[in-house]
């Protein structure tokens, strides 16, 4: 028998999550099963196995968070138009791999390849959206104020941080982008935690971003126990914001009393269409005014002021 006739051995995909542009194991050494859907699987119980992909630990979130402080600086400094083209080249790697994320898809949400295909193509056109936004949010948000007195009063957006976001538990892909997207296009960096059930999307997605120009540690991708990984994130003294999409009532609550600590911003959306417009609102739940006075003066003898 020739070596093209001979079986070869599948090899498995080994997830991985990503942190400041690399992709580690959890610190802890620590897996956890994902199986498909039940509706794919075609019963009820336990779906078909999938992978063994890492359950984070408060380590993991604490590096994640490390590294998204570590990149604010430059991404937040980085031109509008500069994001927006990075998040293009997003757009555009995952047109590339597009198949891969059907497949996903199909086996974390129970959809049918049709159906997922429909799903990833609203995604991919998601992060053109939010890469034709990023030089523009500051016309819809920012502007001169009218004042009394001899002085300019400009308002314009600033990033407001290290967010963290809970990406949705049901919609694991364009849910996920949709939560992702709009923080970074306005200059945050983020730490995701992905669907506790669903997390295969999110993972692949970091290798998509590896790829794409993004620097690392814009997007921090972990995988594991929602809750688990949250609690300590929404305490942190580095974190300023927390997306808590992701969390059932119970939980959302007790992050949003652990968050009030050092005054984050908390954005608590409920009934979340994610095939519907997106809008702005989003980007604008992450972005902080700065307000400056300049005063102006007279010249000459008539007293004209600029």
């Amino acid at each position: 028998m020739s070596p093209v006739e001979q079986t070869r051995l599948s090899v498995f995909k080994t997830y991985k999550l990503y942190v400041g542009g690399k992709f580690p194991r959890s610190e802890s050494g620590r897996v956890y099963e994902v199986t498909t859907a039940t509706s794919a699987a075609g019963a009820a119980g336990k779906g078909k196995w999938l992978a063994n992909v890492p359950l984070s630990s408060r380590k993991d979130a604490r590096d994640a968070v490390v590294a998204a402080r570590k990149a604010f600086g430059a991404w937040s400094g980085a031109t509008a138009y500069n994001r927006g083209q990075i998040l293009y080249r997003i757009a555009e790697m995952l047109e590339g791999r597009r198949d891969q994320f059907v497949r996903e898809v199909a086996d974390a949400e129970g959809l049918s390849k049709s159906k997922a295909g429909a799903v990833v193509d609203a995604a991919i056109d998601r992060w053109v959206w939010y890469a034709g936004w990023t030089d523009k949010i500051g016309q819809i948000v920012g502007g001169a104020n009218p004042v009394a007195g001899p002085f300019f009063n400009l308002s314009t957006p600033e990033p407001t941080g290290v967010v963290t976001v809970l990406a949705p538990q049901r919609s694991s892909f364009l849910g996920l982008v949709s939560v992702i997207a709009p923080a970074i296009a306005t200059g945050n960096t983020v730490v995701v935690i992905a669907s506790e059930q669903a997390p295969l999307p999110a993972l692949s997605l970091g290798e998509v971003l590896a790829t794409s120009d993004l620097p690392g540690g814009v997007v921090n991708v972990l995988s594991g126990r929602t809750a688990e990984i949250a609690a300590p994130l929404a305490a942190h003294q580095d974190v300023n914001a927390i997306d808590l999409t992701g969390a059932d009532e119970q939980l959302a609550t007790e992050l949003e009393v652990a968050a009030a600590d050092n005054l984050k911003r908390v954005l608590r959306p409920r009934d979340e269409d994610w095939s519907a417009d997106p809008g702005t609102q989003r980007m604008t739940a992450f972005l902080e005014t700065k307000t400056v006075w300049h005063p102006t003066g007279s010249l000459g003898a008539s007293g004209s002021a600029y």
